[in-house]
């Protein structure tokens, strides 16, 4: 991916060292977005462990090349279960998000990867470091739901 959606221009150095998630503004925490594409993977959560297991099985509106939601500003329309991430709800949601989440990683007090567009300066990096899912998915809307579990895979960190 050589151009990056989320707009990063205009904010303030480093801003994520210095200010909470709950201070941030929109654009601050969509910055924050690193583009792994991890979030929009379905996952399978043992009832009875609680363990999440993250599948090759991509959201129907996920890019697999841009590692983006096809219908980000829409997608409720079509995914209306898709969770959008707030400071109100992240603690509930963190059991789910990537290890390398940025929005995990800073509300658990940890910083961000040298990958991580904000510090590498390029949407590419997320790619370059093999972090991301970029074409190692398969979309929902060709497999049945009871063929996921043939799809667990690691995170790649």
């Amino acid at each position: 991916m050589t151009d990056d959606p989320i707009d990063r221009t205009g904010l303030a150095p480093r801003f994520w060292e210095t200010k909470p998630l709950s201070r941030m503004t929109r654009k601050e925490w969509e910055a924050l977005c690193d583009g792994c594409g991890k979030c929009c993977l379905n996952k399978l959560e043992d009832e009875d462990s609680g363990e999440v297991a993250l599948t090759r099985v991509a959201c129907r509106l996920f890019d697999d090349t841009t590692c983006r939601c096809a219908q980000y500003e829409t997608r409720h329309r079509y995914v209306p279960e898709c969770i959008t991430l707030t400071v109100k709800n992240i603690e509930k949601n963190l059991y789910w998000l990537p290890e390398t989440c940025a929005y995990k990683l800073l509300w658990n007090g940890q910083p961000l990867y040298d990958w991580h567009p904000l510090i590498s300066g390029t949407a590419q990096s997320v790619h370059d470091a093999g972090v991301s899912m970029q074409y190692r998915t398969l979309s929902e809307a060709d497999m049945s739901e009871d063929d996921w579990e043939d799809h667990v895979i690691e995170e790649p960190t």
